[in-house]
């Protein structure tokens, strides 16, 4: 059926004309006649008078009939319509009086118009729409040396997930196996919750418990959305008293719960159940923590919530913690390669245990330390000077091998394979979760040289096989990291620490965050998976002018060739199918059920 095309202003100039000329066949004709010495009645409207050209008599008339006004029907909010321009030689006709308002009641007076039921309305819909639509703040809380300060309302943590809460009372349907979510909502009535600085009571808990209770409070079927308000709001810095909880819920008392511990254990009580004591050797360090090889494990240990610098940085909060802990902890499902999965891979490390610990630093971590500084020359300060009361998270992780800044690559088919593996696993992860690393330089890919020569990915249902060329690599540190997991978003906002965009010029990995500022425009809550291939981008800088291995001039360019065709992409997804990568897949199929 062919569409009409209708003409709106050909309407509206037609409706007026029609409207014109009714009022003119309706219009009554004038009429003189003398004036009658009584006064007009009251209900009568006055009619406009106007002096005669003749002697002693005055002229009558009925008041006209108002126009429409095409200036006010058809002007648009900030703009000059075309009709009231088309009719500007039109005179202005004056406007009638109106009668006065008849005198109140003696003794009577008009109460003003109430209006509070209109404005609490209002209220709730602008509270509402800036809960949902205004993006986060810059600054979301203001911490010095360890000092709360008593202006800050509310932590950025509590409103993401006071977003989700509004989110699933609206829609009671809306569900995902999650996390933060999940771990407000166990059951904590019949544990003890303690603060940091209670004195710990010597209550040991193994291993195998551990992660019973990490996997329940992770796993566990919701139970209480009334619950997860009160923990969300309980994890602001302000206080909120509440009827329905006497515990005091706060963000350690999460991340405790997260770990499967109901009160902190002792550094040297986690050593003793992964080895001997004497076993125990410093591999690396980071800005924030340390990373110490115990047996078969490295356990990464982040101090946090404490007064004193680390490494000249404030300490974490508990809060930023428990999203890393949360996000490690999500990452691990996408290592299950069996069964009907849509994602997976197992490129991202395997984290097997978490603890929360409180106390000094063991004399075994500080002798291993003192030996790192003396052969690589520490640049951060010994843990020996923690004090007593100092809590720590402890992440216990599958050995990956070597960094890549350390690791010396063979040849250039060792270079595709890393690429490969690394743009396979974000693309995975992307898939998954909307996952962004936005740390990944050579010092968060690990390495090792093992025998598999083929390697297994599934993304979005799609089962992949590709050469390893005998290496297989694992991405480590989410600290910066950006996920959603369903029910929460997981990010770390870089706008409350500007000397990360302060690097030196020229600097590779400086120069990437400065371009992850540029794309994410400061959101840092928002997706941006074009983060991730900014870090691949890095990652080619890094094997054409840090690391030598066998090449040719050949081999070069096509890196280069592959650096240019990254700029195209906005996703690491869209880099999986570069023809650089294509000759390394081996078997490329559908998922079978």
């Amino acid at each position: 059926m062919a569409s009409r095309t209708v003409d709106l202003w050909a309407e509206v100039v037609s409706e007026e004309e029609e409207h014109k000329r009714s009022i003119e066949d309706s219009e009554p004709a004038i009429i003189y006649r003398r004036q009658k010495p009584h006064s007009i009645p009251q209900k009568v409207l006055p009619r406009r008078q106007s002096k005669s050209s003749s002697g002693g008599g005055t002229r009558k008339s009925i008041l006209p009939v108002k126009r429409v006004s095409w200036n006010r029907s058809l002007s648009t909010r900030g703009r000059t319509s075309i009709a009231a321009n088309a009719c500007v030689d039109q005179p202005k006709q004056g406007k009638p009086r109106r009668n006065a308002k008849p005198p109140l009641p003696r003794g009577k007076c008009i109460e003003p118009p109430n209006y509070d039921k209109e404005q609490a309305y209002f209220q709730e819909v602008d509270d509402f729409e800036l809960l949902e639509e205004s993006p986060s703040p810059k600054k979301p809380s203001t911490w010095t040396m360890g000092t709360q300060v008593q202006e800050v309302v509310i932590s950025h943590l509590s409103s993401v997930l006071r977003k989700w809460l509004i989110s699933k009372k609206l829609n009671q349907t809306y569900a995902f196996s999650g996390s933060l979510s999940k771990i407000f909502e166990t059951d904590v009535s019949s544990s003890t919750l303690k603060t940091p600085r209670e004195e710990y009571l010597g209550v040991r808990l193994t291993k195998d418990s551990t992660r019973q209770k990490l996997t329940s409070s992770l796993n566990e079927k919701p139970s209480s959305s009334m619950l997860i308000g009160v923990a969300v709001s309980k994890l602001s810095l302000t206080s909120r008293p509440s009827s329905l909880d006497s515990h005091a819920w706060d963000s350690f008392s999460a991340l405790l719960t997260a770990c499967g511990q109901s009160i902190p254990s002792t550094l040297t009580e986690m050593l003793t159940s992964y080895c001997e004591r004497g076993n125990i050797s410093k591999v690396g360090e980071g800005t924030y923590g340390e990373a110490f090889k115990v047996g078969n494990t490295v356990c990464k240990i982040v101090p946090f919530g404490g007064d004193s610098l680390v490494n000249g940085e404030v300490q974490k909060k508990a809060e930023e913690l428990l999203e890393e802990v949360v996000l490690s902890c999500t990452l691990n499902h996408l290592r299950g390669l069996e069964g009907d999965v849509s994602n997976a891979c197992t490129s991202f490390i395997q984290t097997i245990d978490l603890r929360v610990c409180q106390g000094c630093y063991d004399c075994n971590l500080i002798r291993a330390w003192e030996d790192w500084d003396v052969k690589n020359n520490s640049e951060n300060d010994n843990p020996k000077e923690f004090s007593s009361d100092q809590c720590y998270v402890v992440f216990v992780q599958q050995h990956g091998g070597r960094d890549l800044e350390s690791f010396v690559l063979f040849n250039f088919e060792e270079a595709r394979s890393l690429l490969v593996q690394v743009t396979l696993a974000l693309a995975v992860a992307e898939a998954a979760y909307e996952f962004e690393h936005r740390d990944l330089h050579w010092g968060n890919i690990l390495l090792t040289r093992k025998e598999p020569a083929a390697l297994q990915f599934i993304l979005e249902g799609k089962k992949l096989l590709i050469k390893t060329s005998g290496l297989v690599i694992s991405i480590i540190d989410f600290t910066l990291s950006r996920m959603n997991t369903g029910e929460d978003i997981l990010f770390l906002d870089l706008s409350s620490d500007p000397q990360i965009f302060e690097g030196t010029k020229g600097d590779k990995q400086a120069d990437t965050y400065r371009k992850m500022r540029d794309v994410t425009d400061e959101c840092w809550e928002g997706s941006f998976p074009k983060t991730n291939v900014l870090w691949l981008q890095y990652l080619v800088d890094i094997l054409l002018l840090k690391k030598s291995f066998e090449r040719t001039s050949k081999d070069e360019r096509e890196l280069r060739s592959l650096k240019k065709r990254l700029n195209t992409y906005d996703s690491a997804k869209q880099c999986v199918h570069d023809p650089f990568f294509s000759d390394l897949f081996i078997e490329e199929s559908p998922n079978s059920d």
